[in-house]
């Protein structure tokens, strides 16, 4: 009898973002993708949202490695967490591994791992692991599906991918290749990317953008243009790029990121640049609005990226004004549409024109949509399907999608980040699950920040804190000092002294009626007694519920 497979999901399912998964034959664990996550709005503080490590670490002996799908952040930005606590291979293309080399090396951790290549079509064995690499087009270059062949049949998981037929480099997804795995040995079972399975319709091709662009830099001539797209869309890059040329223009670079995505893509052929028009942002000062273009980072309006910076004016390498064209060629991520709002506004208040993908189309999104997820389903004819990248709503139409396509309804699984799956003779089964919350990063701590931090950050933020400060003397049953009301967020102090006052009065009341009481002898029932009297008052005259911290001290 063959030995069961078995699929844990990490991350990925259910939100944007921290994709990891892991499959185990053998005994042995396979991870697939370790991303991130942008935090939203109720993360207060938060800087980074990673999957939930914990049974990894318990698991970490069992790790043959992890393969990188493609070179995003959602999908292998937690490498350089995860490594601080683990040691394992990290599989991928050349231009995968270039760009989580550079996390990796910044957070110095280069020594806890190995890079291991794979090409186009190459089929390769890691341990009990028998991969093959299949090409699909997405929105950075040279991403993967991956097709394990299992005792258990092939598991093919499609990675991000979108079928555009005219992609700016020619590179197209092998649909070939996964029909022929179909034909000779059949699909058990594809999870399959989510991230528009509820829009109707096709992609439109990444090249269509580049005539968007280059009719942009037409209209906008003898203007300042900055770009700004992710630092990974080499593709879009190139494109940018190719207006510029076209149109008379130099090209520089702004933001650390794309600085180094740009010399790696150049170094490994992928992204053309004429040497005599690529210049370094500090030459760009003396060159006429018309002859310059600006490639920056910053379309997701990340606080400290460089055209958040120079919306805020507060960048040390551009001045934006009225002479000025800026280009976001993207679409915000789910959670960071405010953040985006922001900087356009910022910009436009500079006297800056914005162009953004809801005036023109300056962007293509990188994932399919459901003609091309049918199509994809049509093709491999998959026994057993999971939608997998999405919030619930995208796994949920995908599933849908499936079923049209003639996958048996009792064969599509739709689950959750910490789900657990059993493939085995008898089919796929949910097997229990493993822990799969979020894990925070604040600052330079990971891990520290839990719900309940995070529940008194939106408690401050909403209602403020009021901190009452007391002495007592216990043996004489007197107050030697305050009660004294300190408050920020609640009410302005300047603004409401009689109201503070009568807050103090209350809390004092309290507390010589606590005191003189008989058989008192416990200062945390004290304090208990000043929480609830500050908070019944604060309660009854503002319908308010601010943190309130009782100080009391006894002599």
């Amino acid at each position: 009898m063959a030995p069961p497979v078995h699929v844990t999901f990490l991350g990925g399912l259910g939100e944007i973002g921290r994709n990891c998964a892991a499959v185990e034959i053998e005994g042995r664990i396979m991870l697939l993708d370790c991303g991130l996550m942008f935090p939203d709005a109720e993360m207060l503080g938060v800087d980074l949202v990673l999957p939930d490590f914990t049974w990894l670490r318990e698991q970490g002996d069992r790790i043959e490695g992890c393969i990188v799908t493609h070179g995003h952040e959602d999908h292998m930005g937690g490498l350089s967490f995860l490594l601080r606590e683990l040691s394992f291979p990290i599989i991928g293309s050349e231009l995968t591994l270039g760009l989580a080399r550079n996390r990796i090396e910044e957070a110095g951790l280069l020594e806890r791992t190995e890079m291991i290549p794979v090409a186009d079509g190459e089929r390769r064995r890691f341990g009990p692991f028998d991969c093959e690499f299949i090409p699909v087009t997405h929105s950075v270059p040279h991403g993967f599906a991956t097709a394990f062949h299992t005792p258990q049949g092939t598991i093919l998981h499609t990675g991000d991918f979108k079928l555009d037929l005219t992609p700016v480099d020619g590179r197209l997804t092998d649909l070939a290749t996964m029909g022929a795995i179909r034909r000779d040995e059949g699909i058990r079972l594809l999870l399959s990317d989510s991230t528009n399975a509820d829009d109707h319709g096709h992609s439109r091709s990444e090249r269509s953008v580049g005539r968007v662009l280059q009719e942009l830099f037409h209209a906008h001539a003898g203007r300042r243009i900055v770009t700004a797209c992710f630092a990974s869309h080499i593709h879009r890059i190139q494109q940018i790029a190719d207006a510029a040329v076209a149109t008379g223009r130099t090209v520089a670079t702004v933001g650390l990121s794309m600085k180094k995505n740009v010399r790696l893509a150049r170094e490994m052929g992928l992204l053309r640049i004429p040497d005599a028009r690529l210049v370094d942002i500090d030459d760009v000062g003396d060159r006429a609005p018309g002859e310059v273009c600006i490639i920056s980072t910053g379309s997701q309006g990340e606080p400290m990226s460089a055209l958040t910076l120079m919306a805020s004016r507060s960048s040390k390498w551009l001045e934006i004004g009225p002479d000025d064209t800026v280009i976001l060629s993207s679409h915000p991520i789910p959670g960071n549409e405010m953040n985006v709002s922001k900087v356009i506004d910022g910009l436009i208040r500079l006297g800056a024109q914005v162009v953004h993908s809801g005036v023109s189309d300056v962007h293509a999104t990188g994932h399919a949509k459901q003609e091309e997820l049918k199509t994809l389903l049509s093709i491999t004819g998959p026994e057993w399907f999971v939608p997998v990248h999405g919030e619930y709503r995208h796994l949920m139409a995908h599933a849908g999608l499936a079923r049209e396509m003639g996958v048996d309804g009792d064969r599509v699984l739709v689950c959750e980040d910490g789900d657990r799956l059993r493939l085995d003779e008898d089919g796929l089964h949910r097997d229990g699950s493993v822990p799969a919350g979020y894990l925070y990063v604040d600052g330079s701590g990971i891990g520290d920040v839990g719900h309940g931090v995070l529940r008194d950050r939106r408690v401050l933020a909403e209602e403020g804190v009021v901190v009452v400060i007391a002495t007592v003397d216990v043996k004489a049953a007197s107050i030697l000092t305050g009660p004294e009301v300190i408050t920020r967020g609640w009410v302005h102090a300047q603004e409401a002294e009689s109201l503070l006052e009568e807050c103090r009065q209350a809390i004092e009341q309290e507390i010589k009626e606590f005191l003189t009481a008989e058989g008192w002898h416990d200062l945390e029932a004290l304090q208990r007694v000043v929480r609830r009297a500050t908070g019944r008052f604060v309660s009854a005259r503002t319908r308010r519920r601010p943190m309130i911290v009782p100080v009391v001290m006894e002599v």
